[in-house]
């Protein structure tokens, strides 16, 4: 952003390891990067920031309102991706109506290296950086939607613009091959440039599909044109305030932090005109007291909501420096029986290490209620203990019932979106699981998106010739999750294996076809093999005649899970 005041932008920029006083960077929690330059100061990035608490989609939105309110009404959300007024609205669980949990850095372009998965929410997914609160940002819905999983880029020509996010046509040398782009408004592009290096940090053992903005064959994660991008919006962007505030409050949840936040510069010594040069901290920044990297006093871990029967788990990572015995942990106040831990005694070989030691945490509720504990570490030479705040609520199972998908529409472009019935249920999302084939019949990937309860439709952009991919939707609550709809099918011809469930024929007739059912059908639409709707009944009757042009048509039925599909000739 550029509203950061000169003198501290100056500061910020000027010392090897910035650390405001309004920030409180632990004294050695970057020691490991001293004396290090090119790849290997990247590694040892990678190596203090990769272990943190993951937390579950659903539960972001308990989250959100410590890391992106506004300074001056807590209560409003800070949305990077447009000027409208949102707030949080406690009694929905601090969800917005029109705003989505955004992923900055799209989840569809990501796998784990060796394909490591992690569940999150019941649904399998890849691993940490799915709900990584450092590129999570509440977002306008329909910037959200304009963005979908296009890359970073400057836009020359627009097709979608509020006045803070600009979606459309790259300038020339930009895009990476897409031929769309998002760009920031100027106020947040140094933020999103440091956010994608996070990003490319973090994450670097990942593979990319796709590859606009990164890059699976070098180790700086990105490519050419995005760093030169990157390096200009993070240059004439410095760090704000509002950075550094975000970067304290998601450290307080997730035990990590945005080095490119803290120390500015570093990115110049990985992508910039510092790069292959050492990096020196200054030996003051270095202390030999025993100190408690993460988790950090204060730190609240809000495991959310969960339905009666289900399990919550998470990993706090337990890291330090300079201890000089084994460190002692435990549970206690209110509703810690609640709560469980595995051990009582971490080794101080462990907590020293550079991963820190993953203490898990098990949220086993018995009985319905909002429960709270506290836990204590102490020992290994600290001065005192430090405390970490327990929360959760456990709420009745849920009954859920199965979601109607649709056929995908908007076919075209390389990209279709997948659509489904809402369910009228109290839900926390939807989740749309996919399959890809390719052109042998093999399944290239499988992956699942999330997304808010008042959405009814996704958009994927990863259609290719040849390739054939099927979605299911199943609705989310509490941890439950409703049975798979129907299964859709689309291809870039069209959408294929469509049937029926309830008794209805068609018969065909010369341009069309007459409808015989057994009773009267509500809310019929009829599509056409591009996904395009192209007639709407209200009330259709048995023996009803349909004049269509010649060609294929999906016709879909209020309170039919399965479509049918008609030839016209």
């Amino acid at each position: 952003m550029k509203r950061l005041p000169k003198m501290l932008a100056a500061f910020l920029l000027s010392f090897a390891l910035a650390q405001p006083a309004i920030a409180s960077v632990p004294k050695n929690y970057y020691r490991t990067l001293d004396g290090k330059s090119g790849q290997a100061l990247k590694n040892a990035v990678h190596a203090i920031i990769k272990n943190h608490t993951v937390y579950s989609y659903g539960s972001l939105w308990y989250y959100f309102p410590s890391t992106d309110c506004m300074p001056d009404n807590r209560s409003r959300v800070w949305d990077m991706y447009s000027d409208y007024a949102y707030y949080f609205h406690s009694h929905l669980g601090y969800s917005t109506s029109g705003m989505n949990k955004e992923h900055s850095l799209p989840k569809s372009w990501w796998s784990t290296s060796g394909g490591t998965t992690a569940v999150v929410d019941g649904v399998t997914v890849d691993a940490d950086a799915y709900t990584d609160l450092n590129h999570l940002y509440p977002s306008d819905g329909d910037a959200n939607m304009a963005k979908s999983n296009w890359p970073l880029g400057t836009v020359s020509s627009a097709s979608f613009n509020n006045g803070v996010t600009k979606v459309g046509t790259p300038v020339s040398g930009e895009g990476g091959g897409a031929g769309t782009v998002f760009e920031p408004d100027d106020r947040y592009k140094g933020d999103f440039a440091r956010t994608y290096f996070y990003m490319a940090t973090c994450y670097q053992n990942y593979y990319w599909r796709k590859t606009w903005n990164m890059s699976n064959s070098t180790w700086l994660t990105l490519n050419d044109w995005t760093i030169k991008l990157l390096l200009k919006w993070h240059r004439q962007d410095p760090v704000s305030q509002k950075e550094i505030d975000r970067n304290e409050a998601v450290y307080k949840l997730q035990n990590n932090r945005n080095p490119y936040i803290d120390n500015p510069d570093l990115v110049e010594y990985i992508w910039g005109d510092k790069a292959g040069k050492t990096f020196v901290i200054d030996g003051s920044e270095i202390t030999g007291d025993p100190e408690l990297i993460t988790p950090t006093q204060g730190t609240v871990l809000d495991f959310g909501e969960v339905g009666l029967g289900k399990t919550l788990t998470y990993v706090v990572y337990v890291k330090g420096d300079n201890f000089t015995s084994d460190l002692r942990v435990q549970l206690y106040k209110a509703d810690f029986k609640m709560f469980s831990i595995p051990v009582t005694t971490i080794e101080r070989a462990a907590a020293v290490s550079a991963e820190g030691y993953p203490l898990t945490i098990t949220y086993t509720p018995t009985e319905v209620g909002k429960h709270t504990a506290n836990l204590l570490i102490y020992n290994g030479g600290i001065t005192g203990s430090v405390g970490v705040t327990l929360t959760a609520e456990c709420k009745e199972a849920p009954s859920l019932f199965a979601v109607t998908a649709l056929p995908a529409t908007e076919i075209a472009d390389g990209g279709y979106t997948a659509s489904w019935e809402p369910t009228g249920d109290e839900i926390d999302g939807y989740v749309v699981s996919r399959i890809v084939y390719n052109a042998d019949g093999d399944i290239e990937f499988a992956d699942e998106t999330n997304t808010e309860a008042d959405e009814t439709s996704v958009r994927f952009n990863d259609l290719s010739d040849g390739f054939t991919h099927t979605y299911t939707v199943q609705s989310s609550r509490l941890g439950y999750l409703s049975p798979k709809s129907n299964v859709i099918t689309v291809s870039s011809s069209g959408v294929e294996g469509i049937e029926a469930d309830r008794p209805m024929a068609l018969l065909p007739t010369d341009g069309g076809f007459v409808v015989k059912c057994s009773e009267s059908l509500q809310g019929v639409r009829i599509f056409n093999a591009g996904g395009q709707l192209v007639r709407e009944i209200q009330l259709l009757e048995n023996d009803t005649m349909i004049d269509l042009p010649g060609g294929v048509y999906i016709i879909t039925v209020q309170g039919n899970r399965k479509p049918i599909k008609a030839v016209v000739r």
